[in-house]
C-alpha cells in the first residue's frame, strides 16, 4: 500500500475512550484507515486496508489479544 496524503485527514478518537491515555486515532480514508497514538500526532502511523481493519476490530471484539 502507497503511503497516503494525511494533510486533510480526519482524525477521531472512539467514543469508548476512557481518557486514561491509552487511546488512539483513526482516519478514514479512500482506500485504508489511517490509524496513530493519539497523544503524539507525529507518532508513527499503522495503515489498514478496508477489510484488514474490519477483520482487526472483530479479533478485538472476540478478544483475540489476550494476554
Amino acid at each position: 500500500m502507497n503511503s497516503p496524503d494525511l494533510t486533510d485527514a480526519n482524525w477521531f478518537k472512539s467514543t469508548y475512550s476512557s481518557g486514561q491515555g491509552a487511546c488512539i486515532e483513526a482516519a478514514a480514508l479512500p482506500n485504508a484507515i489511517a490509524t496513530r497514538d493519539s497523544k503524539d500526532a507525529n507518532s508513527p502511523i499503522l495503515l489498514f486496508t478496508r477489510d484488514g481493519w474490519r477483520y482487526f476490530i472483530g479479533a478485538v471484539n472476540r478478544r483475540e489479544f489476550r494476554d
